[in-house]
């Protein structure tokens, strides 16, 4: 099992040079840079790249709307050639109030223009003219859409790999299924491995039973917050946690549209998740947050004891696990994990 981590980019270089170089001596397989809508991770990665020598990197995540699939391409086999083999490719559809609002592209056919991207990312790394007839994406693109000037172009570099891996966030059952066919990894989010299978098991056994020739066994990409102590110790991260899933579980989308409140109702918590997002939309967010159960904190998270973390990463390991993606938010975030990192080891 791998280590993992994701870390933002505050705006000052040398803070994030000094962090970077940090988990990396801490043993940190893998550091995550999200994007959302602050500064762009692409810029971020090929900074880093170039001031670490052994930490893999990882896009967390590209969305598959704001740029072409030609173009996530380039942008990974330079992420690639610039780390020198180290980066993976993370991918996923973001969600509709970050599409529409704040790139002004609509929302349409997210699970075939995932689809269609994986295809043609795979296409321009092989070296060979990029055609491509699919469900959202289609190249060159038909004459009655453009100019008819278009013709199949392809890569002008050398890859360093044409192997890129590529892993898929995804929650939704048909999203989930369309990963397990044809994504190297798949990364979801909340993860509770006690009941990962009721969840996804289904999905995740429909995909895998059309997986396309060539590709290894699925990565699975666990995530967690981390925080290791006795229960007085570690009082203020078991909070932090319970905060942290709230605010997706309650505000992250609409009433009739939020994906995180849908899959905290499908892990078993229905009634919690609706007075969630019921006393979030209210204005009550403090005890929206108040509402999450014990439960949730004890099984989705790595908060405790060392006895404790120990038996939970156990379990991390038996459901198939093989990135571990945790948030240190305890006192001694560095030691933490160093700690945990010897532990999956």
């Amino acid at each position: 099992m791998k280590l993992c981590t994701a870390t933002f980019f505050d705006g000052d270089p040398e803070r994030l040079t000094a962090k970077i170089l940090d988990l990396e001596a801490a043993g940190v397989d893998m550091v995550l840079i999200p994007e959302i809508y602050g500064f762009d991770q692409v810029s971020v990665l090929g900074y880093i790249a170039a001031k670490t020598s052994r930490i893999e990197l990882m896009t967390g995540i590209v969305n598959v709307f704001s740029r072409s699939p030609a173009l996530i391409a380039q942008t990974a086999a330079t992420i690639d050639a610039l780390s020198q083999g180290r980066f993976t490719l993370g991918i996923g559809t973001s969600g509709a109030q970050v599409i529409e609002g704040w790139h002004g592209v609509p929302f349409k056919r997210p699970i075939g223009r995932t689809r269609d991207t994986v295809d043609i990312c795979r296409k321009v790394w092989s070296g060979d003219k990029v055609t491509h007839e699919g469900k959202a994406v289609t190249l060159p693109l038909p004459a009655d859409q453009g100019t008819g000037l278009g013709k199949p172009l392809k890569l002008m570099n050398k890859m360093h790999r044409s192997d890129i891996p590529v892993v898929v966030a995804s929650i939704g059952p048909s999203n989930v299924e369309m990963t397990a066919e044809i994504a190297d990894g798949w990364q979801p989010i909340h993860f509770v491995p006690d009941r990962f299978d009721r969840v996804w098991g289904e999905a995740l056994a429909a995909g895998k039973a059309k997986r396309l020739d060539g590709l290894g066994p699925l990565d699975i990409f666990g995530d967690a917050q981390l925080a290791i102590g006795e229960s007085e110790d570690v009082a203020q991260a078991r909070e932090a946690a319970r905060g942290h899933v709230g605010f997706y579980v309650g505000g992250m989308g609409a009433k009739s549209k939020n994906y995180y409140n849908d899959l905290f109702k499908r892990y078993g918590w229905e009634e919690e998740a609706e007075k969630i997002q019921d006393l979030f939309l209210g204005g009550q967010r403090a005890e929206a947050m108040a509402a999450v159960p014990d439960e949730y904190v004890d099984t989705a998270n790595l908060i405790g004891s060392e006895s404790h973390i120990k038996e939970r990463l156990a379990i991390y390991k038996q459901v198939g696990v093989t990135h571990l993606t945790v948030n240190p938010v305890g006192a001694n975030a560095l030691d933490d994990l160093g700690a945990v990192k010897a532990w999956i080891e």
